[in-house]
């Protein structure tokens, strides 16, 4: 394969990735697995949540899929290296800029990023599996685009 194919493959995954994880967030998490997730929404827990299995278990299957496609670099290698590219946003983004849970990343001026973390705290302003806003991770409404 060329290296454009294994450049779009990894895009792909990193898209599929949001799209999946926005409609796997609203549908799973916030449905049949919010005993997991519910973890997240609670004010003063530890510096670990249950609801880290998540995390952990997507990771799982990167790597397995690298781990898969490695020998002939194929879809499968290049499609696990796209969803651990979007972990490492996900982690950044989410687990230091919006919830600090390693202060590294306090504040910023950058618009987009402003955006993120007030969208997320209008999805964390719900502490019920049902009605909650924004689901997804880097793709926002515009409302959160406008300052408060």
């Amino acid at each position: 394969m060329t290296i454009v194919w294994n450049i779009a493959v990894v895009v792909l995954a990193f898209v599929g990735m949001e799209i999946f994880s926005g409609l796997f967030h609203k549908y799973v998490m916030h449905g049949v697995l919010w005993r997991i997730h519910k973890t997240h929404h609670i004010k003063g827990k530890g510096y670990f949540e249950f609801n880290d299995l998540f995390s952990f278990s997507f990771g799982a299957i990167a790597t397995a899929l690298v781990f898969l496609g490695i020998r002939e670099f194929d879809w499968r290698f290049w499609a696990g290296i796209g969803i651990i590219v979007y972990g490492a946003v996900y982690f950044v983004v989410h687990d230091i800029f919006i919830h600090r849970r390693i202060r590294w990343i306090e504040h910023s001026n950058i618009p987009y990023l402003q955006a993120l973390r007030r969208a997320h705290k209008a999805h964390h302003a719900y502490t019920d599996k049902a009605p909650g806003e924004e689901y997804g991770l880097l793709w926002i409404g515009k409302k959160y685009w406008q300052k408060p």
